[in-house]
């Protein structure tokens, strides 16, 4: 892998810290109402997309109300005029990133996410101005004791590449294979902290300033504020160390 998402990795720690607040919440609903949307109806049987956003609702100790009401919601997204989008554009340090949204007011949703732009000193572009410099993948993260064993059987699987994260383990596959490749990790009783569709980035841009770094996370975590907001994906990688003193 040319580049990967350290912006996702970072994000996916402060959801689980933050994951009793109701925005929090609110995303994860979004999630499962758009996995209702794209992914091929109600069913998580049947709907891949859907079933990992509940997995994810339930490992952040969501409701099974609210999962019943996300989902219901997707049943009648067409009569709510709810419009999924993805905006791109390039942030603090050039960053390229893009933002998927769930809104059924578009403009209101775009001006909020100008408004952050323009504070920032970022400019959000037109449409397949960042999205080239992405590439669809299924992410597979692991954590626990048997991670080198689990890294062979996942190439086994047909998976394209792995890395380590601290005590984790990360996995790319094609987009098709993540299924496959999930299953037969659970099969072998694999620790599978979260899996799903990423946009991860072909090249990365490296951080080494705290400064900096800390403009970018600012401004990753005000477009995550935005309520309708689903998922975010950036292409910068900064130091663990920095991390540290920034947290």
């Amino acid at each position: 892998m040319s580049g990967h998402s350290k912006w996702h990795s970072i994000r996916h720690q402060k959801s689980i810290k933050d994951a009793r607040r109701s925005k929090e919440f609110s995303k994860l609903a979004n999630a499962i109402t758009a996995a209702v949307r794209e992914g091929g109806g109600s069913n998580p049987e049947t709907n891949f997309k859907l079933r990992l956003a509940i997995e994810r609702a339930k490992a952040a100790n969501m409701p099974k109300d609210n999962i019943e009401k996300a989902i219901d919601r997707g049943d009648l997204a067409k009569n709510e005029n709810l419009e999924e989008v993805i905006y791109e554009g390039f942030g603090p340090e050039g960053t390229a990133v893009l933002i998927k949204v769930l809104t059924n007011n578009k403009n209101r949703t775009l001006a909020e996410i100008r408004r952050v732009f323009h504070n920032f000193g970022g400019k959000l572009g037109i449409s397949g101005s960042v999205k080239h410099l992405f590439k669809q993948l299924g992410v597979i993260k692991i954590a626990g004791d048997d991670l080198d064993e689990l890294e062979l059987l996942s190439i086994d699987l047909g998976a394209m590449d792995t890395q380590r994260e601290n005590d984790k383990l990360i996995i790319y596959s094609q987009s098709q294979d993540l299924n496959k490749i999930k299953q037969g990790l659970e099969t072998k009783g694999a620790k599978i902290e979260d899996a799903n569709f990423s946009f991860e980035p072909q090249n990365s841009l490296y951080i080494k300033e705290k400064t900096k770094a800390k403009k970018i996370l600012d401004f990753m975590n005000s477009i995550e504020d935005i309520e309708e907001v689903v998922d975010t994906w950036a292409n910068f990688d900064i130091d663990n160390e920095i991390l540290k003193e920034i947290k």
